[in-house]
C-alpha cells in the first residue's frame, strides 16, 4: 500500500536524508518539503496526506503549532535530537518518535506501526467512514456526518452548521470536498457543501 506524506524539517540534509528513506521504502511518496510553520500549514490545509514526518524547533513558529491549526488528523511521525518532545508527542497522539541520528532500520519500524494502523481522515470515500475530524477553537473536534447540515465557505476558513451548533475551522471547500463522504454529502455550490440525507426538498 502506498501511503502519501510531507517532510517539515528545516534542515536540508535531514530533509533529504528522509526523502531517500521514503524512496527506498517503495511505501511512501513525498508530497511535498517544507521548511517552515506558515507554508506546512499552507499545504496541509489544502492537501490531503497519510504521514506527516514532523520535526518539532523549524523558524515561523513551532512544529505542534501545525498540528493545532490543520483541520484533519494525519499520523504524525516527530523527528528531532530532543528526547524531551517525547512527552508532548504524547499529548497529541503521535505515531511514533525518530530521535535524529535515526538508521533506516528504525526509520522502517516507525512505517510498519503507521501502516499497520487505520489513517484518521483518510478512506474518506468508504460508506462506513461516519465522521470528520476538524480543529475549531484550538481543539480536535469529531463531528458525526449525521449532525452535519451542511458546510459553508468563509474565505480561508468554513462554517460547519449542525443541528445544535456552528463549527468555524481554517480549511477550504475545496480540499473539504475530497475528505467528506461522498456518500453522504454533495457539493451543490462554489461554496457549499450540503448532507443529502438533511435535504427535505429542492426548490429551482
Amino acid at each position: 500500500m502506498m501511503l502519501t506524506c510531507i517532510i517539515v524539517e528545516d534542515l536540508q540534509v535531514a530533509a533529504e536524508y528522509l526523502k531517500k528513506c521514503c524512496e527506498r521504502s517503495g511505501m511512501l511518496e513525498v508530497k511535498a518539503h517544507c521548511s517552515n510553520v506558515p507554508d506546512a500549514i499552507e499545504f496541509l490545509n489544502n492537501n490531503s496526506v497519510d504521514i506527516i514526518f514532523l520535526d518539532v524547533e523549524i523558524p515561523g513558529g513551532h512544529g505542534f503549532d501545525i498540528l493545532d491549526q490543520i483541520a484533519y488528523a494525519p499520523k504524525v511521525i516527530l523527528t528531532t535530537s530532543k528526547i524531551e518532545y517525547a512527552y508532548n508527542g504524547f499529548e497529541y497522539n503521535v505515531s511514533d518518535f525518530l530521535k535524529k541520528p535515526f538508521t533506516y532500520q528504525r526509520f522502517q519500524d516507525a512505517i510498519k506501526k503507521v501502516a499497520d494502523a487505520p489513517v484518521a481522515g483518510k478512506a474518506k470515500d468508504t460508506p462506513e467512514e461516519d465522521h470528520i475530524f476538524i480543529k475549531s477553537d484550538g481543539k480536535l473536534v469529531r463531528l458525526k456526518n449525521d449532525d452535519i447540515l451542511y458546510i459553508e465557505s468563509m474565505g480561508d476558513y468554513v462554517k460547519f452548521v449542525a443541528a445544535d451548533k456552528k463549527y468555524v475551522a481554517l480549511n477550504t471547500i475545496k480540499n473539504l470536498e475530497t475528505k467528506v463522504n461522498a456518500h453522504q454529502f454533495i457539493k451543490v455550490h462554489r461554496s457549499y457543501i450540503v448532507n443529502i440525507g438533511k435535504v427535505d426538498n429542492i426548490r429551482e
